[in-house]
């Protein structure tokens, strides 16, 4: 183990003890808050549930948890249940290969009662372009909700993607986008979304422990403030820091709720009993004091 793993690990289990004594009054709210509460995402009027239904656990290479266990009727079946639940976000991406169950889930939901999210890995406009028309045939529908540059770690991304950037902005023009923005995966890509008028929506981790995130929670809150002063639609992810606070999902449920920088969250379950424990554990976490 070097020295920055050392201090990563030592800064994850200072913050895992913390959890212990968790001061759930400070994070309480007056009244419950749900999963299926409609929120809007900054100033793209673009209106979804406060959780997002997931389908990239340890997502790579075109597959995921969800993809590799349940295949492509399973997720399907899982997206439908959470509709059926209320929920109305559905977070998937080239790289975890959920398009064809997405498009399986949408045979039975009408188009305009889910808002689909997906991402892309293309750098220039070429990409792009050719990402779109394919991500369209994949998920079978005419136009895509959001789509996002995947997992930017560069500072400097805008410069280096703004061919992509720009067919994304002309796909919007055209309605074949609603809106466009990026994942981020380190505090410059971070900060440089902040920074950036193209951005539109931004997905950035967060949890209480700084488990698998940009930086400590004080300076990714601090980051998502400037974005959400300037109306950026912010997504939570790694809210259960990638499984491994899954033995205090209350707390970490309670953390992101509590978070007014948050318009809302995802997180992937990966089975109908998973997704039914996050449909009651999220209001009980918003108001345990």
């Amino acid at each position: 183990m070097d020295r920055r793993d050392f201090l990563r690990y030592g800064a994850y289990a200072g913050g895992m003890a913390l959890l212990r004594d968790f001061p759930h009054p400070l994070f309480a709210a007056a009244k419950p808050k749900a999963a299926q509460d409609v929120v809007t995402l900054g100033k793209t009027g673009i209106t979804v549930s406060r959780l997002a239904q997931g389908t990239g656990t340890a997502g790579s290479n075109k597959s995921s948890n969800q993809t590799r266990q349940l295949g492509v009727q399973g997720l399907a079946d899982l997206l439908r249940a959470g509709v059926d639940q209320g929920l109305r976000f559905w977070d998937c991406a080239d790289s975890y290969g959920s398009h064809p169950h997405v498009k399986e889930a949408l045979k039975g939901v009408k188009r305009d009662k889910v808002v689909i999210l997906t991402k892309s890995w293309a750098e220039t406009g070429d990409q792009m372009r050719a990402d779109l028309a394919r991500f369209r045939q994949e998920l079978g529908t005419d136009y895509l909700d959001i789509v996002l540059l995947h997992c930017r770690t560069d500072g400097n991304w805008p410069d280096k993607n703004k061919g992509a950037m720009d067919a994304l902005s002309e796909a919007k023009s055209k309605g074949l986008v609603r809106a466009h923005g990026v994942s981020c995966h380190s505090l410059p890509a971070l900060k440089a979304a902040a920074a950036s008028d193209w951005v539109d929506v931004d997905l950035a981790r967060l949890n209480p422990v700084g488990r698998h995130m940009d930086a400590d929670p004080a300076t990714v809150i601090g980051v998502l403030r400037q974005m959400k002063a300037a109306g950026k639609g912010i997504i939570g992810m790694k809210i259960l820091a990638q499984g491994d606070l899954r033995s205090k999902a209350d707390e970490a449920l309670q953390y992101a709720l509590a978070q007014d920088v948050l318009d809302c969250f995802t997180i992937g379950a990966e089975t109908r009993s998973e997704l039914e424990d996050l449909l009651k554990k999220i209001p009980a976490a918003s108001v345990r004091a």
